[in-house]
């Protein structure tokens, strides 16, 4: 015999934040979203955690190489971590390897499709890459998702001609 985990129903502390999120106004909307950044960026694990920091802050001071090694040793320990592979993928489009960016960036969004800025991130990256109807399509699932993201809404309105057309 075996038995199944019982499920309270309970929301765990990210999806009580998430939902708070889309119902935020413009005022409180940045602190809810710190706090969902707080709660991404917890693997479970204090080395990991370790990890994590030291590749941002590798990132931070333009330590392309030093980031990669870092993310990649998270991601090789904590495959189920998102904000790890979506850390990553930002290190890797800045060393201009964006093929593996957008890899890490599906990863990340597999593991937690609610994780806006790895949305914006894939939005930048197809921006970048001259696919703007797809750019489009991720920042207004990141906008779904945080509807008061200041980079999220100039990201949109810098591409409104994608949607609306040009006027002549």
């Amino acid at each position: 015999m075996f038995s199944l985990p019982a499920w309270s129903g309970e929301a765990t502390r990210l999806d009580r934040l998430f939902a708070q999120l889309q119902k935020a106004d413009e005022a409180a909307a940045p602190a809810i979203a710190k706090d969902i950044a707080l709660e991404l960026s917890k693997s479970g694990s204090p080395a990991m955690d370790f990890l994590l920091r030291r590749g941002k802050n590798a990132l931070e001071a333009g330590d392309l190489a030093a980031a990669r090694d870092h993310l990649g040793a998270l991601v090789d320990h904590a495959p189920k971590f998102a904000e790890a592979w979506h850390v990553r993928a930002i290190a890797r489009a800045r060393a201009g390897l964006l093929g593996p960016a957008l890899a890490d960036l599906e990863h990340a969004l597999a593991l937690e499709p609610r994780h806006y800025t790895a949305l914006y991130s894939l939005g930048s990256l197809l921006e970048e890459t001259g696919q703007e109807e797809l750019a489009v399509r991720a920042y207004e699932a990141a906008r779904d998702i945080h509807p008061h993201d200041p980079d999220t809404l100039a990201a949109l309105e810098r591409l409104s001609h994608v949607t609306q057309g040009t006027q002549l």
